[in-house]
């Protein structure tokens, strides 16, 4: 969290079937932020299942989604 060194991350998962409705995102090829992702095949951003971790844990960035969809939640 800000000031803290940590940052805010949530799951990801294929498995579209276990979507949450209007709670968890579904990310998919067509979309405009899909290839940025990272991701490989659609996708549920998982809103539910969130972590607050060291930065130190991380190594890098592996893909971003836009912000437009950052301030949907």
């Amino acid at each position: 969290m800000p000031g803290f060194g940590d940052l805010l991350v949530c799951g990801i998962s294929t498995q579209l079937r276990q979507q949450v409705a209007d709670f968890d995102e579904i990310i998919e090829p067509t979309d405009a932020d899909f290839k940025t992702s990272g991701l490989k095949a659609a996708s549920l951003i998982r809103l539910g299942f969130l972590a607050v971790l060291p930065a130190s844990n991380f190594l890098g960035t592996i893909g971003s989604i836009s912000g437009q969809r950052h301030r949907l939640w």
